[in-house]
């Protein structure tokens, strides 16, 4: 049995769209006009590629407004 991509959340009533996760995880997001991510896929949780898991837990770690969580 394949182990379930992590995924990240965003909580939007808490971001602010500083644009340090998209800093982070250039492979993952992108920013939309007013700088709040956007998943480049669509997702709503999108999966964070394991070689980029180390960057968004420092993207966790570093949200201003703690906007961030990681999902298993």
């Amino acid at each position: 049995m394949s182990k379930a991509p992590t995924r990240l959340h965003i909580d939007w009533t808490l971001c602010d769209g500083r644009g340090l996760c998209t800093e982070l995880l250039p492979d993952v997001f992108t920013r939309d006009d007013w700088g709040y991510p956007l998943a480049r896929n669509g997702a709503r949780e999108p999966a964070i590629p394991p070689d980029s898991v180390k960057f968004a837990k420092a993207a966790v770690k570093r949200c201003p407004r703690l906007a961030l969580r990681l999902l298993d």
